[in-house]
């Protein structure tokens, strides 16, 4: 189980859980200690983790752009920073490894355990010390343009149930739009998403698949454009909501692909076109949702051209 503590291995490898000996909870006096305890190893970076292998712990305290929730937050990525200084003279990378780190636990469910560090921001953080407090899971990320003006790294990543639960208890507001879990990800089958569905006939609308179970029933999945919840605020709306199969509904919440203002699925590193969108009736999705979602994978000029390479090169 996910919450179950994990034996520490040798001193530089991952692992996922809660410590032996160690509780939500638990105060430390400083990052020594935490590194001796195995809940975040590294005395300075505030993430462990990289692309083989995940992220196992972040240290939250406060910094570039982050926003605690208590239980989500949302978490900025490492790189970018001038020396000895808070702010950013360029552009964070999602290769670099901590944030590939972070990136890889998502795509694999890992459970990340969450310090938080003493900061002003967060009503959750320690008076002085660090606080251990509890697992979390990755559930998005993407590309923002920070206060900087350069491009940055960002996490969402929501507590586990079942944990002792944060204080102070009534500043923990959970996002509405994120009621429902499971482990790999989030998927909320509003009832308009399975109005979507059935209008398809449960049919990709980028490779017409449908995927067939036991039972009989056909499964796809009703897909979101603009994130729900925040920080995207997406609206649970027919014009932001797609019929997709399971595997390109990852690729498409992964940024692994976006859709041009033409209506076209593009494979986002490259921007070559995939498919176009089948669209039945009334439906379609709003111009604006495709471009809010592209905007967080590809560069500005294909955002801006709709990622149409015909228009790029005119």
């Amino acid at each position: 189980m996910l919450l179950d503590s994990l034996a520490a291995g040798d001193y530089m490898g991952k692992f996922f859980g809660t410590p032996d000996g160690v509780r939500v909870g638990q105060l430390f006096v400083d990052r020594r200690e935490l590194s001796d305890a195995f809940v975040h190893r590294p005395r300075q970076a505030g993430i462990h983790g990289t692309k083989a292998d995940g992220a196992d712990s972040i240290v939250l305290s406060g910094g570039y752009d982050d926003q605690d929730s208590g239980d989500y937050i949302i978490y900025t990525g490492h790189g970018g920073r001038a020396p000895n200084s808070s702010r950013h003279i360029k552009d964070q990378s999602p290769d670099a490894p901590g944030n590939a780190g972070l990136i890889t636990s998502l795509a694999q469910a890992l459970p990340v355990r969450v310090i938080r560090g003493k900061h002003k921001e967060s009503p959750f953080a320690p008076p002085a010390g660090y606080l251990y407090s509890g697992l979390y899971l990755v559930t998005q990320w993407w590309m923002d343009e920070g206060r900087d003006g350069f491009q940055i790294v960002q996490f969402r990543l929501e507590r586990i149930d079942e944990q002792t639960p944060l204080e102070p208890q009534s500043l923990n507001i959970p996002d509405p739009e994120f009621a429902d879990t499971i482990v790999s990800r989030r998927i909320r089958d509003s009832q308009l998403a399975r109005e979507v569905k059935h209008l398809y006939d449960f049919q990709c609308q980028i490779c017409d698949i449908t995927v067939p179970t036991g039972s009989g029933s056909p499964y796809a999945e009703g897909a979101h454009v603009r994130a729900l919840g925040r920080p995207h605020l997406g609206r649970d709306d027919l014009s932001n909501i797609l019929c997709l199969c399971p595997n390109h509904h990852t690729q498409f919440d992964f940024g692994g692909m976006v859709i041009s203002d033409q209506m076209v699925a593009m494979e986002t590193r490259t921007m070559t076109p995939v498919a176009a969108l089948t669209f039945r009736k009334r439906h379609f999705i709003d111009v604006a949702n495709a471009r809010y979602h592209r905007l967080q994978w590809a560069r500005a000029s294909e955002v801006s051209t709709g990622g149409d390479p015909l228009l790029a090169s005119a």
